[in-house]
């Protein structure tokens, strides 16, 4: 029987239902969604909102930088390393207008190590953001 072990970052944003920040399964970590909020506040970086909770205006640079942290954070909190990654599926809510900041932020982090990705365009993300990732990494 393969190892099954949960993970949660205390630094990064708690998860939004039930489920933890990360499973390790045999040498394998894969992380749940994770998205650009940050951790004890609902205050978004590179998000504003109306009083509805409706996005106004948001910096795709801005969440892209914070969604990177927090993978950096849960990873490290699972025993693993950004170098580890293996498989990145991104989630974007607005492929035409955030792609290429998008693309030109991910080539920075990942230049180094390369691991496969897939980008989807989807119509919304359960909280007012415009990326969330799902991640793949060895232990």
């Amino acid at each position: 029987m393969a190892e099954n072990e949960k993970f949660n970052s205390e630094q990064a944003p708690e998860p939004v239902g039930l489920y933890p920040h990360a499973r390790k399964v045999g040498n394998l970590l894969f992380l749940s969604g994770v998205g650009p909020r940050e951790r004890n506040t609902k205050k978004i970086p590179g998000v504003d909102l109306d009083e509805n909770g409706n996005i106004t205006s948001y910096d795709i640079e801005t969440q892209c930088h914070s969604v990177f942290k927090n993978i950096r954070l849960i990873l490290e909190a699972s025993g693993s390393s950004w170098d580890n990654i293996v498989d990145v599926t991104v989630f974007l809510t607005n492929m035409k207008d955030d792609f290429a900041t998008y693309n030109r932020i991910y080539a920075e982090y990942f230049k180094d190590n390369q691991p496969c990705r897939t980008t989807l365009e989807i119509k919304s993300l359960p909280t007012p953001i415009a990326i969330e990732l799902k991640v793949i990494a060895t232990v």
